[in-house]
């Protein structure tokens, strides 16, 4: 699924994001959202978003919707 609208994305979806020091390698970090940071409907590059874990990132893919 799409994780560049807000909509798509719930609290708890396991999601593949990038950390900012990732995203020249483009490597993804995988975890279970615990807050939606980006407050608009959509963002090019992605839904900005803190795992359950602390770590934020832009979402590149919804590997589970309610996990």
């Amino acid at each position: 699924m799409d994780g560049t609208v807000r909509s798509n994305i719930k609290i708890g979806s396991l999601v593949n994001i990038v950390l900012k020091k990732d995203q020249r390698s483009g490597e993804l970090t995988e975890g279970i959202v615990k807050r939606i940071l980006t407050s608009a409907p959509k963002h090019h590059r992605g839904i900005k978003v803190m795992l359950d874990d602390g770590q934020v990132g832009r979402v590149q893919e919804i590997i589970e919707d309610d996990f």
